[in-house]
Parts: structure tokens; C-alpha cells; sequence
């Protein structure tokens, strides 16, 4: 890294035991590729496919993309009848590709099977790992490159985003790639190689990157990946007083290709829907957010400082003790770049009023590659002060253990052997991590933390959360229907429960209404199902009476609706026949 010029011949020496890992897969960028993909996922794929679609993002993009694979249309974004158009198009793209091919090669009821829409968030989370690795080498050696990759592959953060059918983990792989293309036209060493290579098709390599990932960005979240590169390339070039290296990314053209790849949707959209893309994206969505607490998302300047040290667990562990090293080199080129990508940005985020923790998540790679390179010069800081920090390597993995644990038996009444077993394995590993650091050196407790957050993974998102079935009433609401023994369509109306994964799974056509809704819509014919929350019911029942409905109980549904967090209670109400 060229955080200090006399470390750049330092390697750091083969740690033991776990250490032998970066020792094989040093050897080769493949190696190194394979074991960050191991790692990725090892931590990514627990609950991947047994988590239920999680209210209420989730559920919303991929009812969205379900609506556009059911209307062949894949320029308007709809839920139901209301549009949303507070993101582009590019991440429902990436989703009903891979449904759609699912459903090709065969597979039954792939449109409700939400792992599917999973699918590009668990390939943009792998991808954002190995552009880390690919980044880290313009500014670290392979050894140092491998540890950043592992700490992005073990993040909790990005852990939670490869789970999720939202735009967050793609967006990270193309914020990565920009970023990545972008220092290797501002550092020395790499522009130096890039004009060796002018004229010739590799001087175009980076710019087709940088200006594609841009374009993609825009696609899947609209300016924020701008925001990031935009501040950084500002930053530097104020520093500096210079901003001649970005030619090197050759913007007349890569302007030109950003272009025409962005325009084309944003046209057919703004056609389509006139002044209602703009209004909802910038006016209800984007600008709301920088001064007022958009649903309930608020929070103080700090927040995410205080956050940071869960949501990048393990590699956090190793930020406070990289810090002074990174003050001290920041007028260092590598490190200059690094803090030019993070630091503004963060400030922004932090000023922002509504605040969600996956908002910093782009900066994570720079963080990482600053303590891989800290710790390849055996910079970081023994202040004991900073020190018993490490213990969090150990306590993190014991209070989620807990936790999860606690909810187990509190909801579920499950004592969660199995949570115990992965859960118990992350908190020893996490313990001789933190005790061990000073005998056996950053690197291996570093890699300890991995495995500790490896085991918490499998606890957490492969046993608990799969297991809280109360958390997730909407299958087994769909799960009746589906039995019901009705000629499909069956359609259903919900009342006091209204999330988007009920939607999504039990049918477009689901009405979330009102109790006088519910009874007029069960009088509308057979095989027509009324799902009422206890507290309506009586109502309900008022209103069935009044028009003379005819219908029979079912099965009621003990539940907890996790949006609001409001226990709730499901009655299941079928409609008659007339006499």
C-alpha cells in the first residue's frame, strides 16, 4: 500500500495454523479468488433459502418484479395498482431475470419463491467481495488484498444485504468496481503502468469499468454511487489542485456510453408516467430523506459511527487500532484516496436526518483495504487504550448468541440446540481471537474473527431466524390458500395486516382493505377468503351481518408482525354459498 513507501517490500510472516490459509491462497489471484468465494459463501448462504420474504422492502421489490414478469411490462414498476418509483429499474431487472429463468428450465412456483429474487443481491454481495480484492492490489500486496476481501466476505452488513431482494448488495459491487478503476488512474505507480499501455486496448479497460459500474449504479439506486465517486474525485483533486488524472478515464466518450446506457429506461419511464417518476423519486423519496425522518428511519449525527463496530464485525475490531497509523499517512497517495472515499461521504450521511444502516455499507472497502494495509506494515497501535477493544471479538458473538437463544424459547418455545452448538463455537473462537492477539498477532486473530462471524452466521440466519415462524405469518396465510382445494386463482382479502409479502406470496390480486371491504368482497362469490385481525373481528362480523354474508371459520394464526412489532391474531373467514 502506499500508506508509507519504506513498507513496500514488507511481507508479513506466515502466521500459524489458520495463517496457512493466506499462505495457499497467495500463491495465485485464482487461489485467492476461490477462498474468498468459500468464505463468502459460507457466510451468505445460511437461511438464504429458508429465510421468508421479509416485510416490508423486500417483499415490495420482488412483488414489483413478480408484477412485471406477470404484465410483460419492464418499464413500469408497479405494487399492485400504485406505482413506485422511488428506485430505478436496474435491480427488478436483475430479479426477474433470474426468475424468469428459473421458470424456463422448469421450476413450480417460481414466481413465489423468493431465494429467487435473492439471487443477483448474493452475487452482487460476492462480487463487491472479490472488487475489494481486485481494488486492494492497486494499493496492497496480495497477502494484505486476501484480508480485506475476507473482512467484506464476513461483514455482518453485507451478510444481511446477500439475504435480501433489495438493490444494497449490488450496488456495493458497482461502487467497488468505479472506485477501483478510479484509483488506479490517480495513483502514481498505476498511472504509470496505464501510460505504458496508451493506444493500445488495455488504456480502455479502465474507463469501459469505471463508466459501465457508474451506469449500473445509476440503474439499481439512482445518484447515490455518484455521490460517492462524485465527492472522492472532488476531494482529491482539491487536495491536489489538480484534476488532470481524471482524463485518463477518457470522459468525453465514457460521458457519451453513461448515456447510452441510463437514458434509455429513463426516457420510457418519464414518457410512460410524465412528472409521477420524477415527483416520487426526488420529491417524495430522495430530497424528504436529508430533512425529515422518513418512516420512522431518523436518527443523530454518530449513528452510524456507533453502529460501524457491529455492522463490519470482525474486521471493526481492527479499526481503532489502524486509525492512528492511517492519521499519520494521510497525505500518503494510497491513503489520501482511501479517506477521500470515505470520509466525505460518511460526513454526508451522518448530517442526513433519515438513517439506515445499509446507507455506509459502499464504504466498507475503503475502510478494509486501510487495515489490511496497516497491518501489513505492522502499523497498528498497542495503545492500551485502544487495546481491550478486541474483546468485542468475543462479547458480539455472545450477546446475538444470546439473543437469539432468548427469542427461540420467548416465541417458539424451541430451546435451539442447534443455535447453541454454532452459536457457543462463534463465542470460543471469538474469545481466543481476543485472548490470543498479542501471542499470536493481528492477523491470525483476525482471521479467527472471520470464523467467529462465520459460526454466528450459521446460528443466527440458519437456525433462529428460519425457526421464528411467528415472525413470518404471511406463508402460512398463503399456505391455506394454497390447500384450500379451490380452483385457482383463489384470491383473498386481509384485514389489519396489510404487509407486501402477503401480497407477494398468496397473490397480486390480494385486497388489503377494510372490514366492510372484506365482507363485501367474501359476498362476491365461492371460494373467496376474508384474513381478519382479532381486534377487527367483531367488526367484521357487524359488517357480514348487515349485507347478509354467509361464511365459515377457520383456522386462526398466532403471529407477531415484525414491522411493527404489534402482536397480532389471524382469523381465517371462507365464504358460503347463498341459500
Amino acid at each position: 500500500m502506499a500508506v508509507t513507501a519504506r513498507y513496500d517490500q514488507q511481507q508479513l510472516a506466515p502466521a500459524r495454523n489458520l495463517g496457512a490459509i493466506l499462505d495457499f491462497a497467495t500463491r495465485s489471484h485464482a487461489r485467492a479468488a476461490a477462498v474468498l468465494i468459500l468464505v463468502a459463501l459460507l457466510n451468505f448462504l445460511p437461511g438464504f433459502f429458508t429465510i421468508p420474504p421479509i416485510d416490508r422492502d423486500e417483499a415490495r421489490f420482488a412483488q414489483a418484479t413478480k408484477q412485471m414478469i406477470e404484465n410483460r411490462d419492464y418499464v413500469d414498476i408497479r405494487f399492485q395498482d400504485e406505482v413506485r418509483y422511488k428506485k430505478p429499474v436496474g435491480i427488478y431487472w436483475l430479479q426477474a431475470g433470474a426468475v424468469t429463468t428459473a421458470r424456463a428450465l422448469g421450476m413450480t412456483r417460481a414466481l413465489t419463491t423468493i431465494w429467487l429474487y435473492r439471487i443477483p443481491s448474493l452475487v452482487g454481495a460476492i462480487g463487491a467481495v472479490l472488487l475489494t480484492y481486485w481494488t486492494a492490489l492497486a494499493f496492497v500486496s496480495r497477502r494484505a488484498a486476501l484480508l480485506a476481501g475476507l473482512m467484506m466476505a464476513s461483514s455482518i452488513l453485507l451478510g444481511v444485504e446477500a439475504r435480501f431482494a433489495t438493490t444494497d448488495a449490488m450496488l456495493l459491487a458497482t461502487v467497488v468496481a468505479a472506485m477501483g478503476a478510479l484509483a488506479r488512474v490517480y495513483l502514481p505507480e498505476q498511472r504509470a503502468q496505464l501510460d505504458e499501455s496508451a493506444g493500445t486496448l488495455a488504456a480502455w479497460s479502465l474507463p469501459a469499468i469505471f463508466w459501465t459500474a457508474l451506469a449500473v449504479g445509476v440503474l439499481l439506486k439512482g445518484p447515490l454511487i455518484i455521490m460517492v465517486v462524485g465527492l472522492a474525485a472532488l476531494a482529491l483533486s482539491i487536495i491536489d489542485r489538480r484534476a488532470d488524472w481524471l482524463l485518463a478515464l477518457k470522459p468525453l466518450i465514457g460521458v457519451v456510453w453513461f448515456a447510452a446506457l441510463v437514458l434509455p429506461w429513463f426516457v420510457a419511464i418519464i414518457g410512460r408516467a410524465d412528472e409521477a417518476f420524477l415527483s416520487e423519486s426526488v420529491g417524495h423519496d430522495l430530497i424528504p430523506k436529508l430533512y425529515s425522518n422518513q418512516e420512522g428511519h431518523g436518527a443523530p449525527p454518530g449513528s452510524y459511527l456507533l453502529l460501524f463496530w457491529l455492522m463490519f464485525f470482525p474486521g471493526s475490531m481492527l479499526a481503532g487500532l489502524a486509525a492512528p497509523a492511517v492519521w499519520a499517512a494521510r497525505r500518503e497517495p494510497g491513503a489520501k484516496f482511501l479517506l477521500a472515499w470515505l470520509l466525505p461521504s460518511w460526513i454526508i450521511l451522518e448530517l442526513v436526518v433519515t438513517k439506515l444502516p445499509h446507507y455506509v455499507l459502499p464504504l466498507f472497502p475503503a475502510i478494509a483495504i486501510l487495515i489490511a494495509g496497516i497491518m501489513e506494515a505492522r502499523m497498528l497501535s498497542r495503545n492500551r487504550w485502544l487495546t481491550p477493544g478486541l474483546a468485542w471479538w468475543f462479547i458480539f458473538p455472545l450477546l446475538l448468541g444470546i439473543v437469539g437463544v432468548v427469542c427461540l424459547i420467548a416465541i417458539v418455545h424451541q430451546f435451539g440446540l442447534l443455535a447453541w452448538v454454532f452459536g457457543g463455537g462463534a463465542m470460543v473462537v471469538g474469545l481466543i481471537a481476543w485472548r490470543l492477539y498479542e501471542a499470536d498477532g493481528a492477523e491470525q486473530s483476525l482471521l479467527r474473527g472471520v470464523a467467529a462471524a462465520v459460526l454466528l452466521a450459521v446460528a443466527l440466519f440458519g437456525v433462529v431466524i428460519p425457526d421464528l415462524e411467528p415472525l413470518f405469518p404471511s406463508p402460512t396465510l398463503a399456505r391455506i390458500l394454497r390447500d384450500s382445494g379451490c380452483p385457482r386463482p383463489v384470491v383473498a382479502a386481509s384485514v389489519g395486516y396489510h404487509e407486501p409479502s402477503l401480497v407477494f406470496l398468496a397473490g397480486t390480486p390480494t385486497r388489503l382493505t377494510d372490514t366492510a371491504g372484506a365482507a363485501e368482497f367474501l359476498a362476491g362469490g365461492e371460494c373467496r377468503f376474508a384474513f381478519v385481525e382479532a381486534r377487527q373481528e367483531r367488526d367484521f362480523a357487524a359488517q357480514a351481518e348487515a349485507i347478509g354474508l354467509r361464511y365459515s371459520p377457520g383456522p386462526r394464526i398466532e403471529a407477531v408482525n415484525i414491522s411493527n412489532g404489534q402482536a397480532i391474531t389471524m382469523a381465517v373467514f371462507r365464504s358460503e354459498s347463498p341459500l
